[in-house]
């Protein structure tokens, strides 16, 4: 199937999203000097075509989850099942099987405590037939990806046009007045009186989520433009309701909206995975540098021997190649790993399905 060829407005529509993934089209439309069918239109087309989501994910803080790269080595043969079973299931995220189809990484999460609170990582993975190996990284601090977007994305609307975005979508509309997908619910700090919503902390520390918080956040899992109604109807709450406790939440840093594309859209065709062995002493000033290169999309420290990650999205081998020699060729890098990304099985939320 041909890749689909994106133009200034597909760019900016995604460019968009990635600043407020609940801006109302109407509003992208004006920024972007279009009109509001339009855009819809081209957000159908890269919704069908591009595999384009907006998904709502918590921030680690409020969830309370340990989040951890896994690497597991697996027979040819097996590593495409093993892979797909991972990406099913509700406690993992990113999974990507890289170097020569032998090795499938993902990341984890898993809970602080419980008698089951890191099943996954010790008892199910390791007794799984066809893995020969897991190693377990645990994330420490991410320096870029998450809410941080890749600016492969982020390159379109200038910085008038995202603060106009961030301005006029405070405060959300009326929840009576929510006509469809893509509502706004803007980021203010209005919370409203219904019980459970949350209330601002004023000695900042992170709002940890309720039960009520996590059965929205799994509504706006897999598509996190649904509208004050439809998220009423799937958590059993009212509109209203929906929208005072998303906008708290929103206020309060306990969720953050990510944007799920195909890379091949942008222009990628080479990823690669960078395992990294950094003096401690140097690990932050590392990691920092990296995350303003333009051709990483993320970049995290980690537990281990390799103990930086990070994430290349390339136009081609011969970019990768000009990366690699020419600008992470750093000397407080000790060692580095490449591992190339052959098939993504899921992204931030999303499961892919070619």
């Amino acid at each position: 199937m041909d890749v689909l060829t994106l133009d200034d407005l597909d760019r900016g529509l995604i460019h968009a999203l990635q600043v407020d993934g609940r801006a109302p089209f109407t509003l992208v439309a004006e920024i972007l000097g279009s009109s509001t069918q339009t855009v819809v239109r081209r957000y159908r087309r890269l919704y069908a075509q591009a595999g384009l989501r907006v998904v709502a994910l918590p921030s680690p803080r409020s969830s309370g989850a340990h989040q951890w790269f896994v690497r597991l080595t697996a027979a040819t043969r097996t590593a495409h099942d093993i892979a797909v079973a991972l990406a099913g299931g509700p406690d993992t995220s990113w999974v990507r099987l890289t170097s020569g189809g032998t090795e499938i990484v993902a990341i984890i999460h898993t809970t602080p405590s419980g008698p089951d609170a890191h099943a996954l990582l010790l008892r199910d993975i390791p007794r799984t037939a066809g893995i020969t190996a897991v190693s377990a990284h645990y994330l420490l601090h991410t320096y870029l990806g998450g809410p941080t977007a890749w600016r492969g994305r982020v390159a379109t609307l200038d910085a008038a046009q995202q603060a106009r975005l961030r301005a006029e979508s405070t405060p959300g509309p009326s929840p009576g007045k929510d006509t469809g997908t893509g509502t706004n619910t803007g980021k203010g700090t209005r919370t409203g009186t219904d019980s459970g919503t949350p209330e601002p902390d004023p000695h900042g520390s992170a709002y940890q989520l309720t039960d009520a918080d996590r059965l929205l956040l799994t509504a706006l899992r897999d598509d996190a433009r649904l509208s004050y109604a439809e998220l009423a109807a799937t958590t059993g709450s009212t509109a209203s309701t929906v929208a005072r406790r998303l906008t708290a939440l929103r206020a309060r840093d306990a969720l953050f909206f990510d944007v799920d594309i195909e890379p091949s859209v942008l222009g990628v065709t080479v990823s690669a995975l960078l395992w990294m062995q950094v003096a401690p002493a140097h690990l932050d000033a590392v990691a920092t540098e990296l995350a303003g290169h333009q051709e990483l999309a993320v970049v995290a420290a980690t537990t281990g021997p390799t103990n930086l990650v990070a994430h290349a999205l390339c136009r081609d081998a011969e970019e990768l190649h000009q990366y690699l020699t020419r600008k992470v060729a750093l000397r407080a890098i000790a060692r580095i790993e490449t591992a190339p990304v052959l098939r993504t099985y899921k992204a931030a939320a999303t499961l892919r399905t070619n």
